[in-house]
């Protein structure tokens, strides 16, 4: 079995929902519940949190987690790429083979489980050909009916040209999934190779929906507490161990 690293990435500077990595959630903070679902899945043998806070780091290594170092303040931006700081990890924190798999969770799914990560293991494991796993949820608003339209003229055209599926119903259109942030895993040489937390070829992997939801914005939040709210065990179960 391949070495496993569980990258967890937490900078400091959320804007639309600010603090939300460490925003307190059922008596723990966010980025605890990220850290427990690498330890649950049983595939990971490190854990590492990714981030340009000592604060941050403070909170990780309370739950488990190692914090080798803080990451440099240029790929902790809004507009810096995903393969910034997972290449900074590989190259200065966690040397080791090619076949080591990088298995990023991010605080900000909350609800996915170990059990769900070690499947998605398992799947990149027996798939030779794959560089990476990425996992997917069903479309919410399906391409066919969406339009462009021009203000300067009024002109509706479908989003996809010529196509007059609009006007069919969405059981008859072709499944179609979108990738959620909830869970990606690489291999080593690949991501460094083609510089691309993806690699050259990516497999797929449908997440159970209620594991799927991510929090970008304050609604995103509100939802999150209820569903919570309706079931507490919807959360993987997050310890200190300092």
């Amino acid at each position: 079995m391949p070495e496993t690293i569980a990258i967890i990435p937490a900078r400091a500077g959320s804007e639309r929902v600010p603090g939300k990595n460490t925003r307190m959630l059922a008596g723990h903070p966010l980025l605890a519940y990220s850290i427990a679902a690498a330890v649950d899945s049983g595939v990971c043998n490190r854990v590492v949190v990714s981030t340009d806070s000592e604060a941050i780091a403070e909170i990780a290594r309370d739950y488990g987690a190692d914090v080798p170092g803080l990451r440099p303040s240029e790929l902790a931006t809004s507009d810096a790429h995903d393969i910034g700081f997972l290449r900074h990890a590989m190259e200065m924190w966690c040397p080791g083979e090619d076949d080591q798999l990088w298995v990023i969770l991010r605080p900000t799914s909350p609800l996915r489980a170990g059990n769900t990560v070690e499947q998605a293991h398992r799947k990149l494991v027996d798939l030779d050909w794959a560089d990476s796993i990425r996992a997917l949820r069903p479309v919410a608003e399906h391409p066919s009916k969406m339009w462009r339209y021009d203000p300067a003229t009024c002109e509706a055209s479908t989003y996809i040209p010529g196509q007059t599926a609009f006007n069919g119903p969405i059981s008859q259109q072709e499944p179609l999934f979108v990738q959620a942030s909830s869970l990606e895993i690489v291999r080593r040489k690949p991501a460094l190779e083609h510089n691309s937390i993806a690699g050259a070829s990516v497999a797929g992997f449908v997440m159970p929906e209620s594991e799927s939801h991510d929090i970008n914005t304050a609604h995103d939040w509100i939802v999150l507490e209820h569903l919570v709210a309706e079931n507490p065990d919807v959360l993987p179960r997050a310890r200190k161990v300092l």
